[in-house]
């Protein structure tokens, strides 16, 4: 525990692990309206010196977050808890990942290792288990900590509240957020994406407040965690969203064609790629979607637009683009280190949702952004011609807990073979109001009040109310 400090403004330390937290509470300008309420000072990972020069220039003392290495038996408690997390949890998407792992072992020792682990972690497979198996996992944490350097950094800056901003993607946070437990400074955390409760891992450290998307994330996440409290999780919204309101985030049309090569007269379809390992030999579902649009000559022909997924560092689209050079490539302004988005990014985003006639993704976000847009969506149902179903099955992530009910809102369409993409593509270019109401009843039924443009000044507002000067 610290102690008081002398009398003063309360103060924030903000944990930005990753590049896509500095766009949400940076960029977006939620943790610069936090500092008319409190100081900020952050614990970040600093991607390029650009970034660190807005970072210092903006806000307190700015310190480098770094990932240090935790022993051998915390890192096997930690793998263990999150196994039988999955398997109590019995979602689609983490039976999924459990039958991937499973397929990655390939040899008689990887399969026996991963037999031991499936097995030592079934007696703990359930809300007792679980309970038991986080306190074994904290209590090694702390008494085989590797460093106490955020014990001396909190007790010298004496923050009011630590605040993660993404606490799935932050390994390289946990030993930062369980200092601020250990000196019992309040804790919040934001849930970076809709899908983390059902589709990832476990909350690891476990927080005092919780900022969340929407009412049915609040929902799921107090079921999942008994003992987290209702008023303790505050409902934000995520201000990555913000971007699509500001007007000056909205280049013309002309302005944008111009920058991504594309003929302002004729319709532009969008695909959003994912990641490789989840989406394998993507490339070639694109070059068949492009080769059916060539033949759409009664509707300009349509061009092709290949958003890559700024986290996919493979390379597999080069081929691609090298071969087909009509299908329009544009360069993700992101910065590699710490896969951080570079402000220009956002205004580029916003302007493609805003000028595109359609979008095409497998299960993505882009889908509900898309939305937003009122611009139909095709998901695709369907595997590429070299990918087995026994592989893995594009069709499958449609029955994830967090998309499901995206499909049967009837706002995305998913086609389930070639053909169908293409009878959906001619009916979206033809009649694009088609499912409009769907779309409206989707985005009012999932974002509720949240989507406005405000999100950012919520969350400032939010880890305002759960500070106060002395």
């Amino acid at each position: 525990m610290i102690g008081p400090r002398a009398a003063g403004p309360p103060r924030v330390v903000a944990i930005l692990p990753r590049g896509e937290a500095i766009r949400n509470f940076v960029y977006s300008g939620a943790l610069d309206e936090l500092g008319a309420r409190a100081e900020v000072h952050l614990l970040t990972v600093l991607p390029n010196a650009g970034i660190e020069a807005l970072l210092r220039e903006r806000y307190g003392r700015v310190r480098e977050l770094q990932e240090i290495g935790e022993r051998w038996c915390v890192r096997a408690a930690r793998e263990l808890l999150e196994q039988a997390h999955g398997r109590w949890l019995g979602s689609e998407a983490a039976r999924e990942r459990l039958r991937l792992r499973a397929r990655e072992a390939t040899t008689h020792g990887a399969r026996l290792k991963r037999w031991a682990k499936a097995t030592a972690s079934l007696p703990f497979a359930n809300r007792p288990g679980l309970a038991v198996l986080s306190g074994i996992e904290r209590g090694l944490s702390r008494l085989l900590r590797t460093t106490d350097e955020y014990l001396a950094a909190f007790r010298d800056l004496r923050p009011d509240l630590v605040f993660n901003g993404s606490h799935i993607h932050s390994r390289n946070a946990i030993q930062a957020v369980q200092a601020a437990r250990w000196l019992k400074i309040p804790t919040a955390a934001f849930l970076f994406s809709w899908d983390n409760l059902t589709s990832q891992g476990r909350i690891l450290p476990r927080y005092d407040h919780y900022l969340v998307w929407n009412e049915a994330i609040k929902e799921q996440l107090l079921a999942m965690y008994p003992g987290t409290r209702a008023d303790r999780v505050h409902v934000t919204g995520s201000p990555q969203f913000d971007f699509h309101f500001r007007p000056e985030f909205r280049w013309s049309r002309a302005e944008f064609c111009a920058r991504v090569g594309a003929d302002p007269v004729r319709p532009i379809v969008l695909y959003s790629t994912g990641m490789a390992n989840h989406m394998p030999d993507e490339p070639a579902l694109v070059e068949g979607i492009a080769d059916r649009l060539a033949r759409m000559t009664d509707h300009g022909p349509p061009q092709l637009l290949l958003r890559v997924y700024p986290k996919d560092r493979t390379g597999r689209f080069q081929a691609l683009q090298a071969r087909r050079p009509e299908i329009l490539v544009p360069d993700i302004p992101w910065e590699p280190n710490w896969l951080t988005p570079e402000p220009e990014d956002a205004a580029l985003y916003t302007s493609t949702l805003l000028h595109v006639a359609l979008g095409i993704n497998v299960a993505s976000t882009v889908s509900l952004e898309l939305c937003l847009f009122d611009k139909p969506v095709i998901n695709v149902g369907y595997n590429p011609p070299r990918v087995s179903e026994e592989e893995l099955s594009y069709a499958r992530y449609y029955r994830f807990d967090h998309y499901r009910p995206i499909v049967e809102s009837g706002a995305v369409q998913v086609a389930d073979s070639e053909d169908r993409l293409a009878a959906l593509l001619a009916d979206a270019l033809l009649t694009p109001a088609r499912h409009a109401e769907a779309r409206r009843a989707l985005v009012r039924g999932f974002f509720g009040d949240s989507l406005d443009g405000r999100c950012s000044t919520r969350v400032a507002a939010a880890l305002g109310s759960l500070v106060h000067a002395p």
